[in-house]
């Protein structure tokens, strides 16, 4: 950071741009961090995947994906933060991105929400498909600093009738809502949010028990994200554990994995 910030303050007088092009093999550092979380008009962050180096051919650029090992393979061909043991999904993303489908009308389906403000609200809408036991994530919402209001404008569309899971603390008030718990607010503004808080079938609530099973999925193909999902795939890329612990970074743990029909969901999550 010091040589970063070093070499900004040779262009106050000219104003003319600083320009890096790095692999992030160091990690979520200092730099690396402020591009990619905190957002500002005056930083711009340009990705470029093997796939995009198109002077190689397909069996060319294969080859050099299988020369790293895998703890270096998709930051140093896509660029991804080096994140170690502590990234919470250790997964290839080919083995879970596919292509926009439609889905049958009559697979059931569920919605998903975390809320935030400094760190953004996020939403997901869930597909299940039966028969394979494969959940796809259809459509995904996040945002920062935004009223429970305009996050409802926003998911409202994908469906009156889609039930909404909903984390512990949304039992808790906010000074935005005068005192209204948190999904009250939602569903005053017509969202048909769930009795209950999402929870584990014997009433538990637990993160870590919730990535292991999010984990199984997407090893065993049980777990599918659009690629058009840029948010989704952000938070992918960089959720991940700090000492041990969660990190900030969060993408689906509060949003429910239905083992029902969405009717009678029993709020399970993942």
């Amino acid at each position: 950071m010091d040589i970063y910030t070093e070499a900004l303050t040779r262009t106050n007088i000219g104003g003319g741009p600083v320009w890096m092009t790095f692999t992030p093999l160091l990690g979520m550092s200092d730099v690396v961090r402020r591009f990619l979380q905190e957002k500002s008009p005056d930083r711009c962050v340009i990705g470029m995947t093997i796939e995009e180096a198109l002077h190689y051919s397909a069996e060319e650029r294969q080859k050099i994906i299988d020369s790293y090992p895998p703890h270096e393979r998709e930051c140093r061909t896509k660029g991804i933060p080096v994140l170690g043991s502590g990234r919470i999904s250790p997964v290839e993303e080919s083995k879970i991105a596919i292509e926009h489908r439609d889905f049958p009308s009559h697979w059931p389906r569920i919605g998903g929400m975390d809320f935030g403000w400094d760190h953004p609200f996020a939403a997901v809408e869930l597909v299940w498909d039966r028969d394979t036991d494969t959940v796809y994530v259809a459509r995904c919402h996040r945002l920062k600093e935004a009223t429970p209001i305009e996050h409802a404008a926003a998911i409202r569309a994908w469906g009156k009738d889609l039930r909404w899971s909903w984390p512990r603390d949304g039992k808790r008030e906010t000074l935005e809502g005068a005192g209204v718990a948190l999904s009250e607010q939602y569903r005053d503004q017509g969202l048909y949010m769930l009795r209950d808080h999402a929870q584990f079938e014997d009433g538990s609530v637990s993160v870590e028990a919730g990535l292991m099973m999010m984990l199984d999925r997407f090893r065993t193909g049980k777990l599918k994200v659009f690629k058009e999902h840029l948010d989704w795939w952000e938070e992918f890329r960089l959720y991940h554990r700090k000492d041990g612990k969660e990190g900030r970074r969060r993408f689906a743990v509060r949003h429910p994995l239905c083992a029902h029909d969405a009717a009678v969901c029993q709020d399970q999550i993942i």
